[in-house]
């Protein structure tokens, strides 16, 4: 291949990868937008008394408040962190703890209520269906982890109504254009993770706040944990990612990717024309 076409192809990439970002942009915008315009509304324990961090992430005790948010401590929120340190890697933990991080941050800095338990359990599982454990043949892997939170939360008597919300927040957190236009709770895991993994919106974190998080729950090679993870969904499930963002993937690193693009399911449509 020559080196004008491989530049061209990086060029075309970079491309795609900005409008990608500029397009989960343009998602987020209107409902931050939306609220941050109506009257503003403290957060509801913005004022609760703020106790001392911990200095380590990963298998001791959550911190109570980091870059200014605060982290939930009753028992249910408890029960999810040790829940999912248990069955999430260290990478993927850092990960969903970021999230719920990033996306209460942005949240916070606008006025926006919402219910912080809900939004931080959501947050911590809202990768389960990375996890063998909770993967099905055939389903995505947003609606594996958004059944296997629906499970671990009924078992600790949550409220139908905000089960629910947590279903809704983990089934469609990579789909920002439709999560931000819902309520608070299911925005914040779609934008915070958004944010983690594509790194859009980064520049409205405060560069302290940002310091402070990734120190707490730094990222250790979490660019190359998601790619194999979603190889690995592309390798093991493969029609799971049928008219998914993923199913690209499949096809850049999958010579035989089995997945239909959309324009073939148009064109074998049965329909005479």
């Amino acid at each position: 291949m020559s080196e004008e076409v491989k530049a061209a192809k990086n060029i075309n990439r970079r491309t795609a990868l900005d409008r990608a970002a500029g397009i989960a942009a343009i998602g987020a915008a209107p409902a931050l937008a939306a609220v941050a315009s109506s009257p503003a509304a403290a957060v509801a324990d913005a004022k609760a008394p703020v106790r001392a961090a911990s200095s380590n992430a990963h298998g001791a005790a959550l911190p109570t408040v980091v870059a200014g948010v605060r982290i939930p401590c009753s028992g249910l929120a408890r029960a999810t962190a040790e829940f999912a340190r248990r069955v999430l890697s260290e990478t993927l933990f850092n990960h969903v703890m970021r999230t719920y991080l990033y996306g209460s941050l942005l949240f916070d800095r606008r006025g926006i209520r919402y219910d912080r338990e809900v939004a931080f359990i959501a947050s911590v599982l809202h990768d389960l269906g990375l996890v063998t454990t909770y993967q099905t043949p055939d389903e995505r892997f947003e609606i594996d982890g958004a059944d296997a939170a629906r499970r671990f939360l009924r078992e600790r008597r949550m409220s139908a109504e905000r089960m629910e919300v947590v279903w809704d927040a983990i089934a469609l957190h990579t789909n920002i254009g439709v999560a931000s236009r819902k309520r608070p709770e299911i925005g914040i895991v779609s934008v915070g993770s958004a944010l983690d993994f594509t790194g859009n919106g980064v520049q409205q974190i405060p560069s302290d706040a940002l310091a402070e998080i990734v120190a707490l729950f730094p990222r250790t090679g979490f660019k190359q944990d998601a790619l194999n993870n979603i190889l690995s969904l592309c390798r093991t499930k493969p029609m799971s990612v049928l008219m998914h963002p993923f199913a690209e993937v499949g096809r850049r690193h999958f010579p035989d990717f089995p997945v239909p693009t959309v324009e073939d399911l148009l064109l074998a449509a049965p329909f005479d024309e």
